[in-house]
């Protein structure tokens, strides 16, 4: 299976809550600061400059422009839109590496990245599981059958002393969620008919006909929506995330189902 040690800001999608795809992760950090404050903000705003060329600063407020400096082209367009607008309210916000650049001019934030963004990943043949599932929704996989397959977890977020999470501690994390899966029937919550102490009874009328099911409740896994890999590797997120240290700010989980096939998702962490 090929899998990658390093995880890069371009490998995120970073959405704000207007739905738009921003490029980084300090982009989203703006958004989120903006969105809490109530200001309203349009993203990749589009300017023209005096000389006709038509540039876009990252955000546009009511109380004037943002711009995230990721490379030396922000920096050039940052102080032209200063020179042609210069009465417009404009602040950058980049790495400290960009300051010695542009330290003559006012309403400069800038960062450090210290403690450094750092990433592992863990591929353990203690991390597989066999299962049975049925998708109603899928003609061929909407009968009752079974799947034996791989995780590898990826772990993202703020270094100290050089060291994101320890590997021995990740994995014993990681195996006490992956063995709630194993030998376990999942299914969509909204098909169980009934239940009692002992059984769930789940019925649905598929493409292969009417399916109704008893199965013992400590050998069934209910899932708030279809028993895909791609929920199921949401679902492991979910169990993960609260029980990882709180350096780490985004998990991200393959399953692969079969050979080279399968699901990888990656969600940050709310704390």
């Amino acid at each position: 299976m090929a899998t990658s040690p390093t995880i890069l800001d371009s490998d995120f999608r970073y959405i704000d809550k207007k739905g738009n795809l921003l490029k980084t992760r300090t982009e989203l950090t703006v958004a989120q600061m903006l969105s809490f404050l109530d200001q309203e903000y349009q993203y990749n705003h589009k300017i023209t400059l005096k000389n006709g060329k038509e540039v876009t600063i990252d955000f546009k407020t009511e109380k004037g422009l943002i711009e995230v400096i990721d490379n030396d082209e922000d920096i050039i367009k940052y102080k032209k839109i200063k020179e042609d607008f210069p009465e417009q309210k404009v602040m950058a916000i980049g790495h400290a590496k960009y300051v010695a650049q542009i330290k003559e001019l006012q309403d400069i934030v800038f960062y450090d990245k210290t403690p450094q963004t750092g990433s592992i990943f863990l591929e353990d043949a203690s991390f597989s599981f066999d299962y049975a599932h049925i998708l109603p929704l899928v003609e061929k996989c909407s009968i009752l059958h079974g799947h034996t397959s791989s995780v590898m977890v990826e772990l993202v977020g703020q270094m100290k002393d050089n060291l994101l999470v320890d590997f021995g501690i990740a994995k014993k994390i990681i195996k006490e969620v992956v063995v709630e899966f194993d030998h376990k029937f999942f299914i969509n919550r909204k098909y169980l008919k009934r239940e009692d102490d002992s059984h769930y009874q789940i019925q649905f009328d598929g493409p292969k006909g009417m399916f109704d099911i008893q199965v013992p409740i400590n050998t069934a896994y209910l899932l708030e929506g279809e028993a895909t890999v791609e929920n199921l590797s949401s679902e492991i997120i979910k169990l993960l995330a609260p029980k990882l240290p709180h350096n780490v700010e985004a998990v991200g989980v393959y399953i692969y189902e079969g050979y080279n096939k399968g699901s990888h998702i990656i969600s940050n962490i709310s704390r």
